[in-house]
């Protein structure tokens, strides 16, 4: 995905977004003033509640017959958006999100690089057993947008990933407990994901786990989430988010873990700045260490200031 089709893509689903919610409120405002009174107060749309946030981040430098040396030109996006959708009614919850990162960077010497890409969709089904526990059903789908490469320091690159290569997709059945307001905490001794590596370069190297030549690969193993959502004030708000599988069929004892970390800090209603942290850590994935063959815990951080919209 080009860096002009991301920002249509995205600006796309903003105006969709915000022209959908003002034909809605628009529609009910009309409803309601044809019937000669107000709307139900137990409209089913009262039993959702959403909510997303929209970060762009834009860096950019240039020099020229600079003596302390350094690249001429650099330039850098870093994007990040995320919606959620929250259904309660009676003792039926359904709580659904998706999150999409992307980030470029262009310099003289390294030319235009991607580091940032990723696709995270989740969905839960809950039905309550008491007021803090819920018997859940939960869906989640990872992946990426476009190709990624590791660059050496001889200026040759390894193809490493691409959409769907890898790909997974989990399926759970547990508990979920929810302590507190924002916290969310699902465990499942029965779960089942599976690995898909759909490009043939990477399968054929037996890529991320799947045998040579394969494509897909199941796992059965437990599965634990933590989920935070937290607002402190008004300008201040975070999102967090844990992932620990363990996969029965193949070495049980590591753990794979998936950790995301996002504060945001707002300037003003549209400006502010940015902190993440993502780590990630698949006994499966070896593409570290001296020979490039062994597994290693992955770590990603970004500190950013740009544009920053609640939706």
């Amino acid at each position: 995905m080009s860096l002009k089709q991301y920002l249509l893509t995205t600006g796309f689903l903003l105006f969709t977004l915000a022209s959908f919610g003002q034909d809605q409120t628009v529609t009910g405002l009309k409803k309601a003033a044809n019937a000669g009174k107000e709307l139900p107060k137990n409209d089913t749309a009262k039993n959702w509640t959403t909510g997303g946030i929209f970060n762009i981040n834009i860096g950019q430098g240039s020099q020229k017959n600079w003596a302390a040396g350094g690249d001429d030109f650099s330039f850098s996006l870093n994007s990040y958006f995320g919606l959620w959708a929250r259904y309660k009614k009676d003792k039926i919850s359904w709580d659904n999100s998706a999150n999409f990162n992307y980030g470029i960077l262009n310099t003289t010497s390294q030319k235009t690089r991607k580091n940032d890409d990723r696709i995270d969709l989740s969905s839960k089904v809950g039905y309550a057993l008491s007021k803090k526990l819920n018997a859940a059903f939960l869906a989640n789908f990872q992946s990426q947008f476009s190709k990624g490469y590791s660059y050496k320091s001889d200026g040759s690159k390894e193809y490493l990933s691409n959409f769907m290569a890898p790909g997974y997709l989990l399926l759970s059945i547990g508990l979920d407990y929810r302590p507190a307001d924002g916290l969310s905490i699902f465990f499942s001794p029965i779960t089942t994901r599976w690995v898909f590596v759909h490009d043939d370069i990477l399968s054929a190297a037996g890529a991320y786990g799947v045998a040579p030549g394969k494509k897909m690969k199941s796992e059965l193993g437990a599965f634990a989430s933590v989920n935070y959502q937290k607002k402190f004030t008004d300008k201040i708000t975070y999102l967090g988010k844990l992932d620990l599988f363990s996969n029965y069929k193949h070495n049980p004892q590591n753990i794979d873990l998936m950790m995301t970390n996002m504060a945001t800090f707002k300037v003003s209603k549209v400006f502010g700045f940015n902190v993440g942290l993502d780590l990630i850590y698949d006994d499966d994935v070896k593409l570290f260490g001296p020979t490039n063959s062994s597994p290693g815990l992955q770590i990603k951080e970004v500190i950013g200031a740009g544009l920053t919209l609640n939706l």
